[in-house]
């Protein structure tokens, strides 16, 4: 088998990638955060965090900034685990262990 069906098919698109490496470097951040981040359209990240959500990679949490709505994003446990095998495996693919 070779190593690329290790790697993980919800995280390796290359934005749900992105995010999920933004994610990783914080316990929690702001949708508007990581959408300028990312460079994406707000509805292009609430479909991809919706995936990732689903996916029980990420937790979605809504509530306010004083009168204001806000959405933060965050990797679960289990997120942060696919994640790291994922760019684990993805190193081991381009020979970062030799």
């Amino acid at each position: 088998m070779h190593l690329r069906e290790q790697l993980d098919d919800i995280i390796h698109q290359p934005v749900r990638f992105s995010i999920t490496a933004a994610l990783a470097a914080a316990d929690e951040l702001e949708f508007s955060f990581v959408r300028d981040l990312v460079d994406i359209s707000d509805s292009a990240l609430s479909k991809q965090a919706t995936i990732l959500d689903e996916a029980g990679y990420v937790c979605i949490r809504k509530g306010y900034v004083g009168k204001r709505p806000r959405t933060w994003l965050s990797l679960t446990a289990a997120g942060r685990l696919a994640f790291e095998h994922h760019v684990a495996t993805l190193r081991e693919i381009a020979g970062g262990d030799r």
